[in-house]
This record gives structure tokens, C-alpha cells and sequence, in this order.
């Protein structure tokens, strides 16, 4: 195939990452949207293959498209695109950036990886093959040149070109008929050897052949001769790992020879079973994981670093960075050939790497960047309209240039969708963000930090409209995969359980939200310590509950210590410090004592009106609460004198809003 081919007018191929006897793989520029992409190449075939050979490879290549593009999962090769041309099948994927473990272990001269390195390859593989198989898809080829980990620390599986649809026994039994290889050696369960019935469990024993070899420096039947290697897989107990690593903890290495065994009834029964097994074996030995808030912080993906739930609605996201990525491009298979790929611009934030603009693109990327920033310098101004409409104009513009689908242009459609709720329009942005917040599933995947920022925000939206079911659920939903993709006491994990409290006590369900409180004030204390901000708000949080529940003593003591802790860390008038001396008040009023709750109304009025003016809501709102009290007090006159003077402020203030 010649450099420089344009196929079916769009993919325009670059230059080869890999190549074998039966195909090419190549890095390409989708010229439609402005994106590189690795596109897999059959090659023609000449007279001296046989017919029916030729018509099974074909079938499989097809195979591996439907497959494949069916499947929509972080742990796996993204496919956009399928077709022929030119007498040539072609297989458009995501450009990946990193190493396949083939790779990596002849990187370290075939020495065991670190067992942190190999605990994490094991849970997110796992997590991948519990999505394929609920697919009801077999990979049934599953080995170390078919599993990639990307720059930023994300494990892929790639190449279904033998995978099996669990219901199409018909089909699979062709292919097997013609003599075609179904399997590599190495990893082969025994029922494949032994043409028995293949299922979910035959991936799981390949998956524990993989996990033995990264875990050992090899593979556990590694004999020469091909036939002594399937004897060993259908007659051989293999060696303990420990026996050849023995840093290696019990529990895995329990796992691993469960995963080994013969019988496909005495492994695990699936792969939701192993992850608990895999989840179970890190708390019994204290292994540190990426999501762990003890671990350092270079274990995590280089897009966790610094990432925050932010200021609801904020559509605020940390700065985007272009490095220069020396890794390996790696599109995986047998006959890819394990080639690097030339250097190229890499975006961190996609885990795929991206197109450097076009000669003609550079000016106009960085002059829409430019724009995109004013937009958000003048919103954070107040200067709501102007910034829509740069937005607009700034979205319009990436659609052109990068396509609709980029990360970039993603980025601006999110900002532009949460412009619209400072503009009021909250139904609009609930409509916008959740169109983008499908597009970003589909294009970086359901669990990336993105995608989960955009439904954070959707939900805040959401019980701005006073949708507190949909925004409960929601919020549950991004909480769940944070704590997949992060760990349950990360920051941003943390975060939308808050949210899920919140939630709960706008609907009522104050026993249930109490509970998400406690659970949360514990895991932030073990966090972030128990003076962290986010740790008093959560106890806040906890309080209120209290108070909802009835139980005005515990609310009352909570509070107490809650505003005294606050006033030490963030200081006597910080926002925080006075919402926790209201709340006492409060509990002050239902228990009776209102002369108390009095004084400690009236210090926070003071405040407020101090730190932010007489006519700001919050202050209005502290004078209302002061009339009240006096109300019940029995002294009308003071509280009617009050409530003239709370009335013309806000006159006041809504003729300055005008």
C-alpha cells in the first residue's frame, strides 16, 4: 500500500506502526475530523492462499469490526469505522499511546513487573472483561500482545478478531473447521485445547495466564516446543508463583492458580466475582491502589492530577496542556509486528493521542483558544451574555476546525451548555448537557473525568430545577464511577457522595441521608483530616440531618462544635463559620430557647451586613431570621420594625439589580 493513501477519500495514511504477513496497521489522519487514528489494513491476497483460507480471514476481519465497534468501555480499543476499499478491508480504532504488555516486559528484560503494577493491570482488566462478557462476547485470544497500557495508565484490551458471540455457536464452528489457529499457545485455555465448550471462563483462565507471566517474568508453561506447552495447559499443575516471586502476596497468588485451573467450574464463576476477589485480596494486605488517598500521587492517571469537583455549574476545568509523547503508538495483534510509531502530539486529557493541527490551523486554533478564554474571564466578570456569545462563536469555530466530536470542541459545548444556566435558561442547559455529556461517554468513555465533570454539573442543574429524584440519581451515578475510577476516598469521589446527601435531605429522606453523612465524615476525616473544610462540611451536613430527624440535641452539639472548628480554621466571618452559628440558632429556636437563638441571630446579621452589605440576600435573609425570633418572643414592635426595614432593602437591591 502506497504512502500517502487516501482511503474511502478520509483516512489519509501517515506511516506504518506495524506490519505482517497478512496486513498493515497504520497511523492516519481522519481528515474529516481532524484527528490521527490507527487504521488496520488486510492486504490483498495473491493465488498461491487457498480460497476457503482467504474467505475465513476475511469473516474474522469483519468479525472483529462488529465486535468491537459494539463495545463501548474504557478497558477497551475504541473502533469509529469499517469498510472496503479498494479491494482492501480496512479497521479504523483510536490511536493509542503507550505499550502493550509484550512490550513492557521486554522493556524490563523479562523481569516480573512491580506487584502495584501488576495488582492494577489485574483489577482494570478485570473490570473490562465483566463489561465484555455481560456483552455476552468471549475475547478467547486474550494475551500480553493484545493488552495495551496507555501513557496515562489506562489498560485496553484490543484485537476481537476471534472473538465468539456466546449465541453464535454456528459461526464460531465454521471458522474452527477450517483449521484456522484459534488461539495463541501461550495462553490457551484447556477447553480450547481440547475443543470443548468455550466460554466467559476461558478468557478468565488466558486472563490468569497473563497475570502469571507479568507477575513472574513468565509465562506458566513457557517450554519451547509449542505441543509440550498445550500438554502442560491440559495436564500440568503449574508452579506456584511464589515459588518464583515470592514478594508476591498470598491472596493473589490464590487467585491466579484458581484462574489456572483445568476445570472451568473450579475458577471463579466470572469476572464481577474476581474483581471482589481482586478488591478483597488489596484490603487484606493494605496494597495502595491508584484510587487510594495514601498513595502517591504519581500512581494516579496524569489527568486525575489536580482535578477538583469545582464550583457547581461552573463549566471550569484545569488548563490544557500539549506534550510532545516519545511513547510507542501500539495497535495490537499477531501480525502487527509490535513497531513503534514516529513521535507525535499526544492530549492528555483524551488518553488517545491527537492530531498536531495542520499547517493551516495553528492561527486559527490558538485565536479560538484565546476567544474561549475572554469568554471565561468574562463570566467569571458577571458578564454572563457577552461570554454566551463568544462561546457560541468560539463553538462554531472548533466544530470547524477540529470536528464535532474533539475534546476540545466537547470543552467548549460543556462550557457554553452551564452558560446558559447563569443565564437563567436552566431547562436549555439540562438539554445541552446532556447531549454533551453522551457525546463525551461515547468519545473519551462513560468513566473519564469529563464525562463525569459534565454530569456532576448536569445534576446541580438539575436540583436547581427542583428535580431532586433525577439529580439523586445522577449524583449516585457519578459517585459509583468515580469510586471505580479513583478509589472511594478520593477528593472528587467524596464530592458527589456529598452531593447524594444533599440530595436525599431535599427529598426527605433524612435517615438515608444521615447515613451517606456519617459514612462521609469518616472517610474524609481518614482523608483529609477532621479540621479539612470538606471534612466540617460534611459534618455540617451531618447536623442538619440530625435536625431534620427531630433530634435537636445532637444537632445542637454538632453544630457547636462545627462553628467553633470553623472560626479556628477558616475564621470568624468566613461564609461557613457563620451558616454553622445560624444553625445553631436554629436548634436553639426548636428547642425553645429563642432569647439564646436571638443573640446569635443578630451576631450573624452583623456580620453578614459587615462583610458583605445590608442589602446582600444573605444579610436580608440573617434579619428575617431575627425578626422572627423576636416574633416569638412576643416583641412585635421590634420585629415589625425589622421587617419594614428588610423590605425596603431588598426594594433596594432589586432596583440596583435593574
Amino acid at each position: 500500500m502506497a504512502d500517502d493513501r487516501l482511503v474511502q477519500g478520509r483516512y489519509r495514511l501517515l506511516d506504518t506502526i506495524g506490519r505482517g504477513g497478512m496486513g498493515e496497521v497504520w497511523r492516519a489522519l481522519d481528515e474529516s475530523l481532524g484527528r490521527q487514528v490507527a487504521v488496520k489494513c488486510l492486504k490483498p491476497m495473491g493465488p498461491r492462499h487457498e480460497p476457503g483460507f482467504l474467505r475465513v480471514l476475511r469473516e474474522r476481519f469483519r468479525r472483529e469490526a462488529r465486535v468491537a465497534a459494539a463495545l463501548q468501555h474504557r478497558g477497551i480499543t475504541v473502533v469509529h469505522d469499517f469498510g472496503e476499499d479498494d479491494g482492501t478491508l480496512f479497521l479504523v480504532m483510536e490511536l493509542l499511546t503507550g505499550r502493550n504488555l509484550s512490550q513492557l516486559m521486554d522493556d524490563n528484560r523479562h523481569a516480573p513487573l512491580p506487584v502495584p503494577d501488576v495488582i492494577e493491570i489485574a483489577e482494570q482488566l478485570t473490570a473490562a472483561l465483566a463489561y465484555t462478557h455481560e456483552q455476552d462476547i468471549v475475547h478467547r485470544d486474550l494475551k500480553p500482545a493484545n493488552i495495551v497500557r496507555t501513557t496515562d495508565g489506562t489498560v485496553k484490551i484490543c484485537d476481537f478478531g476471534i472473538a465468539r458471540l456466546n449465541h453464535d455457536i454456528g459461526f464460531t464452528a465454521r471458522l474452527t473447521g477450517s483449521g484456522v489457529a484459534m488461539g495463541t499457545p501461550h495462553y490457551m485455555s484447556p477447553e480450547q485445547i481440547g475443543a470443548g465448550t468455550v466460554d466467559h471462563r476461558s478468557d478468565l483462565y488466558s486472563l490468569g495466564c497473563v497475570l502469571y507471566e507479568i507477575a513472574t517474568g513468565a509465562p506458566p508453561f513457557n517450554q519451547d516446543d509449542p505441543w509440550s506447552v498445550l500438554v502442560g495447559h491440559r495436564d500440568t499443575a503449574p508452579d506456584p508463583p511464589r515459588t518464583r516471586r515470592p514478594d508476591l502476596p498470598e491472596p493473589y497468588q490464590r487467585i491466579m492458580l484458581d484462574l489456572l485451573a483445568k476445570d472451568p467450574d473450579d475458577r471463579p464463576p466470572d469476572a464481577d466475582e474476581l474483581g471482589k476477589r481482586l478488591a478483597d485480596a488489596r484490603h487484606r494486605q493494605g496494597v495502595r491502589g491508584p484510587g487510594d488517598a495514601t498513595a502517591p500521587t504519581e500512581r494516579l492517571p496524569p489527568w486525575t492530577r489536580g482535578m477538583t469537583h469545582g464550583s457547581p455549574a461552573s463549566g471550569a476545568r484545569p488548563p490544557r496542556r500539549t506534550v510532545l509523547d516519545r511513547s510507542a503508538a501500539v495497535l495490537t495483534a499477531a501480525w502487527t509486528g509490535g513497531q513503534g510509531a514516529p513521535r507525535r502530539e499526544a492530549s492528555p486529557a483524551a488518553g488517545t493521542a491527537q492530531p498536531a493541527p495542520s499547517d493551516d490551523a495553528p492561527d486559527s486554533v490558538a485565536a479560538l483558544t484565546a476567544r474561549l478564554e475572554r469568554s471565561h474571564t468574562l463570566a467569571r466578570a458577571g458578564r454572563h451574555f457577552e461570554a454566551h456569545q463568544i462561546a457560541a462563536e468560539v463553538l462554531a469555530g472548533r466544530e470547524r476546525v477540529l470536528g464535532p466530536d474533539h475534546p476540545d470542541t466537547l470543552s467548549c459545548r460543556h462550557h457554553l451548555a452551564f452558560g446558559l444556566a447563569r443565564l437563567g435558561r436552566l431547562e436549555d442547559c439540562c438539554a445541552m448537557a446532556r447531549q454533551v455529556a453522551e457525546a463525551r461517554a461515547r468519545v473519551l468513555g462513560p468513566h473519564h473525568p469529563d464525562t463525569l465533570a459534565t454530569r456532576y454539573e448536569l445534576a446541580y442543574v438539575q436540583g436547581q430545577l427542583g428535580k431532586w429524584t433525577e439529580a439523586l440519581w445522577s449524583y449516585h451515578e457519578v459517585a459509583a464511577a468515580r469510586t471505580e475510577t479513583f478509589g472511594a476516598d478520593h477528593p472528587d469521589t467524596l464530592a458527589a457522595r456529598y452531593e447524594v446527601g444533599i440530595s436525599l435531605g431535599r427529598l426527605g429522606r433524612g435517615a438515608e441521608a444521615l447515613t451517606v453523612y456519617r459514612d462521609l465524615v469518616a472517610a474524609r476525616t481518614r482523608a483529609q483530616g477532621a479540621d479539612a473544610p470538606e471534612t466540617l462540611r460534611a459534618r455540617h451536613g451531618l447536623g442538619v440531618s440530625l435536625g431534620r430527624l427531630g433530634r435537636w440535641e445532637e444537632a445542637l452539639a454538632e453544630a457547636r462544635e462545627v462553628a467553633t472548628a470553623r472560626e479556628r480554621v477558616l475564621g470568624a466571618d468566613h461564609p461557613d463559620t457563620l451558616v454553622s452559628r445560624r444553625e445553631i440558632a436554629v436548634a436553639l429556636g426548636w428547642l425553645g430557647r429563642w432569647a439564646d437563638a436571638l443573640s446569635i441571630y443578630r451576631q450573624v446579621a452583623d456580620a453578614r451586613e459587615r462583610v458583605l452589605g445590608a442589602a446582600h440576600l444573605d444579610a436580608l435573609a440573617s434579619r428575617s431570621d431575627q425578626a422572627q425570633c423576636l416574633d416569638q418572643l412576643g416583641r412585635t414592635a421590634e420585629a415589625a420594625a425589622l421587617y419594614r426595614r428588610v423590605a425596603a432593602l431588598r426594594r433596594e437591591y432589586a432596583a440596583g439589580r435593574r
